[in-house]
This record gives C-alpha cells, structure tokens and sequence, in this order.
C-alpha cells in the first residue's frame, strides 16, 4: 500500500508539471484567459478520480477540444464573454455526458470508426500548429481553417523579436525531446517557461514582444453558469459534437492503455467520469475536459497505480496556482506557441494514412477527407462527415450478405470455400456457408446471392436436389433476417430444392424455435455440416435433430 500511494504521488508530480504548461497554452488556444487551462486542471480532475475507471487517464484540458471550443465560442451574442460560454458549453457536455450514461449509450463511441477518428485528431493536430504559427512569429493574423488564416495573413504583420523567441524556443523544445534523457525531455516546457517568465520579468529581452498579461485572482471562481435559454440553444449543437469527441478519444486513450496494463476499463464508469468533470469544470470556472494521450501515457510510464494520482496532480496545481500567479504574466506567448507545436506534433505520422489505403482504400479515403474538411472547412463538419461516413461503410459492407459455396477437403470433415482449396462436391447437395448474421442491412440481398450459388453448382457440377446452409457464422437473425430466409424457402421450393440448415447457434435456434419456424418450413437441422452432407435422402427432421442435438451449438 505505502509503495502504490509513493508511486501515484510521485506520477502526479511528474504530471503536474506537464499541465500547468498545457493548461495555459490550451485555454489560451480556446481563445480564453490562461487561468481557465487552471481552474479547468483542478477539482474536475477530483470528479473523474470519484467517478471513473482508469487509473492512468490524464484529465484536463486538451489541444482538439481546444480548437473546437475555439470555433463554438466565435459566434457568441456580443454580451456574452468566451469564459462565459465556455461554463455553458462544459455545462452541457457533462450534462449530455450524463444523459448517455443514463441510458447506458457507452456504444456511442463506435460511431466514429478508428480512421475517422485518426483522421479527424491529424486534421485538428496541423491546424492547431498552423493556427500557432502566427503567434510564433508575432503576427496578428488568425483564422480556425487555412483559407481563413491565409487570407488574414497579408494584413496581420510579422515581428521579428517575437519570431526569435519563438523560433528559439522551438529549437530548444526539439533538443529537449530528442535529448536521451526522458526526465529532462519531460520537464523541458516547464523549464523553459520558467526561465522565459524570469527574462521576460528582469530583462528588457522581451520588450515588444506579447506577454501573458497579468491574471486576475487565482482563488476558483466557484459558481453557476449563464442560465439563458438563447444561449444554451446556441452552444447545443457544438456542445454535442465536443461531448462525442471527448468521449470517444478518451475512451480510446484509456481503452488501450488498459490493454497495456492488463487491467479491465468501464465504458459506463468512464461516461460517468467524463460528465462528472465537465459538470464540475462548469462550476468552478473552467472548460470542457477530455483524456489526454501525451499526459496519459506519461502516467502510465511514472508508475501511477490508481486514481490518487489524479488527486494528488490537483494538490500540486494549486500550489502551482499560488506560487506562479504573479510571474505567469510575463510568460512571452510565443514560447507557449512553441510549447503548444511541440506538444501537438510530437506524435504526428503520416503511418496511418498509408496503411489504411493499402488495408482498405474506402476507409483511407475516409481518413484523408475528415482531415481535409478540419483544415479547409471546419471540425464540426469534419466530426459529422466522420459519423456519416463511418455508418456509410458499414451499411457498404453489409448491404449483401457473404455467401461461400464450400466443399470437402479431401479425406477431412472439413468443409473450405472452393474458390480457394480445392476441394469434394457432391450434385445433389449445394453447401453454403453464410459468413455474418442476417439482419436489415443485408437480409434483402440473401435470396439473389443464393440462388447465383445453385446456378453456378447446376452449372459447374449437377443437378442439385437441396441446399444446406453452414449457420455457425450467424450470431443473430432479425425479423427482416427471419422474413429473408422465409423467402428463400420459397425461392428454392419454386426451383424444387429442400432448404436444411447446420451448425446453428443455441440463441438463433431457440429464436426460431419460439415461433416454430423450422417445423412451420420443414426444414432439416444438422449438428454438424458433415452430417447434413452424407445424410442424402435420409434427412433428419427437425424434431429428431433436436433430439439428437440436445446441447446445441
């Protein structure tokens, strides 16, 4: 016990350190004060460690919800603060969050399929460095798409003393990662913070070059949000789309982090966790929260073994909170530019995209137009392209069922699509295998793929006499399944072929056997395809393969 709580004391130092920098540049991203990247690190973190599942979810504020925070809160009526809405806009991420847990939505995460969501995070990851550049450089250009950042780069000036701090900031961000040791890699922004708040404070240095600001109070601003109809309407839609990428990319951070470490996640819980923190960064001056990859992995990698370590990386902001409140404001802000570049390109890879298009051209296809719809048009359009898209492939895919013809390896009982090994066939049988389960997406195409096989098999080897259909692939059958295969009873009974089935699951055939569909068609069922092969002309009736097949498959 002494050695777990020394471990997650020592990962939310570690992770502490990393956030502070985060926090600031992120809020400041979102177009909000830098103080809101700290409210949005402390008590939310305290929610989620109450309420979640992983132990090693880095919670806070994050580069991509950053930017889409950034596009919801530029519409806003102009008597309406961006901090304003964004107590709003975490107010209905949790509360949206928490309806989904309600209600047991934890599946909502397969909405956005992996190459959407890769594609969408590298879309997000360049136009946030390319939203920064300007910063970097001193420039007032600004724009949340290319076109818009292109076009107000002729008119938004270049400073050179501000293009030096933060190109070498950049350079010395760069080293530190390439450095071989990891804890100074780690600490490196922190550092360079530190030391850039303390010439920008001492020396003339910085002169001319834009600062943090001074900050207001640092004791949480504890309270409610805007109560307003109009404006809660406004934010819902951009709020549904932060909560949808907030729970699905920390959900995929958690997910394989417990694969890493053996451990078992709860979707549910991590809904519950998610909502709780945004609820609570709506109440104590914050914005939207999600699980961070970088800071994830760095918990993983610093040991942390429970939730503690969240709590403990609260204690450690507030103190940061305390002790930085005055020097933050002369933090040069294009080092937090560099920070932020350094932090959201770290992991950049155009890896993905190159093997989604060899594995599978559609869902690379996918993957680079939700990237291109981030850079050239906007993230909510991107995230709804993503859904659409990913829920078009699927039903693409599933529209025809997979229908095998399959015959006999010489000499074994094991039966293998003929088109690939060469196998034994006899006339009088047609064996299919059917490969998914049949439901509404599909069912329609059944008879038609079928009945292709019978003719091919009439073609190719004789005249059949009935069709056995291999079922162990189908988990489920719908009522568009069940009325799919009723039609194809009656197809092949018009063709004067018998239909037998083999090898079906325990729960579809206690479906069928709910409404006698087997003794209602006279439909022969085997226990394994081998039987259904040999049997020829003696085929077992349903009720005595019920009978012989008491433990079902």
């Amino acid at each position: 016990m002494k050695a777990t709580w020394r471990a997650d004391l020592i990962a939310g130092a570690i992770v502490a350190v990393l956030l502070i920098p985060q926090s600031l540049a992120y809020a400041m991203l979102a177009g909000l004060p830098p103080q809101v990247g700290l409210y949005a690190s402390l008590l939310p973190l305290l929610a989620y460690a109450a309420l979640g599942s992983s132990p090693v979810l880095g919670l806070g504020p994050v580069a991509v919800l950053a930017l889409m925070i950034a596009q919801a809160l530029g519409g806003l009526p102009a008597d309406v603060s961006a901090e304003q809405g964004a107590l709003v806009l975490a107010a209905e991420v949790g509360l949206l969050l928490a309806a989904a847990a309600l209600l047991r939505l934890d599946a909502l995460s397969s909405l956005l399929s992996v190459p959407a969501l890769r594609g969408f995070e590298t879309g997000a990851t360049l136009m946030i460095a390319a939203g920064q550049l300007p910063v970097l450089l001193g420039s007032a250009a600004v724009g949340f798409t290319l076109p818009d950042l292109m076009a107000s780069a002729g008119q938004g000036g270049f400073g050179p003393v501000s293009a030096a701090w933060g190109v070498v900031a950049l350079a010395l961000l760069r080293l530190a990662r390439r450095s071989r040791r990891r804890m100074l890699a780690r600490l490196a922004p922190l550092l360079l913070l530190v030391s850039a708040m303390a010439l920008a404070a001492f020396t003339p240095a910085a002169d001319g070059v834009a600062q943090v600001g001074a900050l207001p109070s640092l004791a949480i601003p504890l309270g409610l949000p805007r109560l307003e109809a109009a404006l809660w309407l406004h934010l819902l839609p951009s709020a549904a789309l932060v909560a949808l990428m907030a729970f699905v990319s920390s959900l995929a951070v958690s997910e394989s982090l417990a694969q890493r470490r053996g451990e078992k996640l709860l979707p549910a819980a991590e809904l519950r966790g998610l909502a709780a923190a945004n609820l609570v960064a709506s109440l104590s001056g914050g914005m939207p929260v999600a699980g961070s990859f970088s800071r994830s992995i760095l918990l993983h990698e610093a040991g942390s073994q429970s939730r503690w370590t969240l709590v403990f990386v609260c204690g450690f902001m507030f103190l940061a909170m305390l002790l930085l409140a005055g020097p933050l404001a002369h933090c040069p802000k294009p080092v937090l530019a560099a920070v932020i570049i350094v932090a959201v390109l770290g992991g950049f890879t155009l890896r993905p995209y190159v093997e989604a298009w060899r594995y599978a051209r559609a869902e690379g296809l996918l993957m680079a137009l939700v990237t291109a719809t981030v850079l050239l048009w906007s993230v909510g359009a991107a995230l709804a392209i993503g859904v659409v898209g990913s829920i078009a492939l699927l039903i693409q895919r599933t529209a025809r069922p997979h229908v095998a013809r399959i015959g006999r390896l010489p000499g074994t009982q094991h039966y293998r699509n003929l088109e690939r090994y060469a196998v034994e066939c006899q006339p009088e049988v047609v064996g299919l295998r059917i490969d998914e389960s049949l439901v509404f997406t599909n069912a329609r195409g059944l008879v038609d793929v079928v009945l292709v096989h019978v003719h091919a098999h009439r073609a190719s080897i004789g005249e059949p006499r009935r069709v056995l259909l291999l079922m162990a692939p189908v988990n489920h059958i719908d009522v568009s399944g069940l009325t799919a295969l009723q039609d194809l009873h009656a197809a092949l009974a018009a063709e004067g072929l018998k239909l037998a089935f083999s090898e079906v699951k325990g729960p579809v055939l206690d479906r069928l056997k709910a409404v006698g569909w087997l003794e209602r068609y006279d439909v022969s069922l085997y226990l394994s395809h081998h039987d259904g092969i040999q049997a020829g002309e003696h085929d077992l009736r349903p009720s005595q393969a019920d009978h012989d097949a008491p433990g079902q498959l």
